[in-house]
């Protein structure tokens, strides 16, 4: 499957390869979530539920503490407690092995974050009330950074309270590098990354494995398994504890990480490809919050009743000096575009929380979602380059106006001309590249952002959607009531936009009002190209008797 931008920019490329980045998945005891489960785990592990308080609760982590404590220092393996705020993937570099071979735990950190605590409370009759405590305090959490031999650095960060959650976190990137070592593929790495490879094909098919061979999960499971027990949760619970117990985690998916690679054969290519799309794109895209950052950026933070606000808005973003990031958020998925290294052009798709996919989050649900992440990544990819790319057939221009006959009804064409419709089209520009589709309240509400007009209602973008429909622009989506932009319609649309306001307004308006006078030297290619045009114009309209 390859995107139309791939196909577009094929000739400058050396190749490209797929891969997914980061992967952190939840593990938990699902017996321990609820209280009745906690407590029948309380009674297997001591046999009564007598002394189950808030008091022998919390021993658990102060229990954690010291044994960590005694096994780092006997083993040397360095202890960090870290603060708000600290940037841990800066400060592990420091404590990463030397050796390539080197497997098993190397570094401990501590920080404070909030954790699930379980609240015990007993009434004058004898009953146990136990749930998780609302909201969740400021605990100490231990993170685990492990070298495997498969998977590179990982980490496992546990709550040492029960029902000790842990959070799990892999590098797609570091797998593909191992195998592709013992392949013998050669490659040059920056961070996570492969910004040199002599045959990009070869290590595409090692990135495909990561899904091929994951069908059910399984060897993302099996890491987890050989780690957390043994190296983690050892600590709070002894292995002998766990059998009594049967203490087993489940696994499912928070965050995954989805890229698309394009590896080009010169660098500059990079730097003019990508500022000529962000340039051409943003304003067509109503990119109204655009950030242009030198150094590092801190967003602000907000919340509303029910948590952390939703985010919808598009930004440009220069974290770094030659470094631009293009980034689209869609409440908990974020798509992204930046450079990497010298020759390389990076698509990401990214879920924050994959419960938002609605595909299921259990790992075994793990090669849906990465498909779900790839196809709304390709989309987008394909999106971005018909907007950047227009083009419109003469007979679609003068045939829109036309009322559409079909066998059941008689639907109105396009009026260019109309206020109203050119907000449709230009919102229905804006959300194209929504990887969760157009419905109606999307579609009124960015007319009314257009138009001014709080009148706008869904029931009237129903029906200027059914007109676009009629022209083949939108087609119906992958669920009932939802709708996406087709490929042809979206070049169409653009091209059109840009021939009445990029092309024919300027030109004709300026072409009118020529100034006498000393020239001003132009700033850019496009003015000289439009002052040509003008000449050109001003000499039609005196053969053709026009007065201008």
């Amino acid at each position: 499957m390859v995107d139309q931008l791939t196909e577009y920019y094929s000739d400058f490329l050396d190749g490209s390869y797929d891969c997914i980045d980061r992967i952190v998945l939840n593990a938990y005891n699902p017996l321990l979530q609820g209280g009745g489960g906690f407590r029948f785990w309380w009674r297997l592990l001591y046999g009564n539920d007598g002394h189950l308080d808030n008091t022998h609760v919390m021993r658990f982590a102060g229990h954690f503490s010291r044994r960590i404590k005694a096994y780092s220092q006997k083993n040397s393996i360095p202890l960090v407690f870290c603060n708000q705020g600290q940037r841990k993937d800066e400060l592990i570099t420091s404590y990463l092995p030397q050796s390539k071979d080197y497997v098993g735990l190397f570094c401990i950190f501590v920080n404070r974050a909030p954790g699930s605590v379980m609240e015990i409370k007993r009434s004058e009759t004898g009953s146990i009330d136990i749930r998780k405590k609302k909201p969740y305090p400021y605990v100490n959490h231990y993170a685990f950074h492990i070298m495997d031999k498969e998977w590179g650095h990982i980490i496992i960060r546990l709550c040492p309270h029960p029902p000790f959650n842990a959070m799990i976190i892999l590098n797609g990137h570091e797998y593909v590098e191992r195998f592709a070592l013992k392949k013998g593929i050669e490659f040059s790495k920056e961070d996570n990354c492969f910004t040199d490879l002599p045959n990009a094909a070869a290590l595409d098919k090692i990135a495909e494995t990561m899904i091929s061979r994951n069908r059910d999960g399984g060897r993302l499971s099996d890491v987890c398994q050989r780690w957390i027990y043994s190296s983690c949760l050892c600590f709070a619970l002894n292995l002998d504890e766990q059998q009594r117990t049967n203490f087993r985690y489940n696994f499912s998916v928070y965050q995954l990480e989805y890229s698309k690679n394009l590896l080009f054969t010169r660098g500059i290519l990079v730097d003019t490809i990508f500022n000529g799309i962000i340039d051409r794109t943003r304003i067509k895209l109503d990119i109204r919050k655009l950030k242009t950052i030198f150094g590092y950026l801190h967003r602000p933070y907000h919340r509303d009743g029910h948590g952390k606000k939703p985010r919808i808005e598009i930004n440009v973003e220069k974290p770094a000096y030659d470094l631009t990031v293009f980034k689209v958020h869609f409440d908990y998925l974020t798509l992204k575009v930046y450079s990497k290294g010298e020759h390389v052009l990076r698509f990401e798709a990214i879920v924050h929380n994959a419960s938002g996919l609605r595909c299921g989050k259990v790992i075994a649900r793990f090669v849906t979602i990465a498909q779900m992440l790839r196809n709304i990544l390709y989309r987008f990819m394909s999106q971005i380059h018909c907007i950047d790319v227009s083009f419109i057939d003469s007979h679609d221009l003068f045939s829109w106006h036309l009322p559409t006959i079909t066998k059941m009804e008689h639907i109105p064409g396009l009026d260019l001309n109309n206020q109203r419709i050119r907000a449709v089209m230009e919102s229905l520009i804006a959300l194209s590249i929504d990887p969760f589709e157009i419905t109606t309240p999307k579609l009124a509400q960015k007319v009314r952002e257009y138009i001014g007009d709080n009148n706008y209602t869904t029931r009237q973008a129903a029906y200027d959607l059914k007109k676009f429909r009629a022209k083949k622009i939108v087609a119906g989506g992958s669920k009932k009531r939802r709708y996406k932009v087709t490929h042809d319609g979206l070049r169409a649309m653009c091209a059109d936009l840009v021939i009445k306001d990029k092309v024919i307004t300027p030109v004709l308006n300026r072409a009118c009002k020529m100034k006498r006078g000393p020239k001003l030297i132009s700033n850019t290619q496009i003015d000289v190209h439009y002052e040509n045009i003008q000449k050109e114009i001003c000499q039609v309209f005196e053969i053709l008797k026009i007065a201008a």
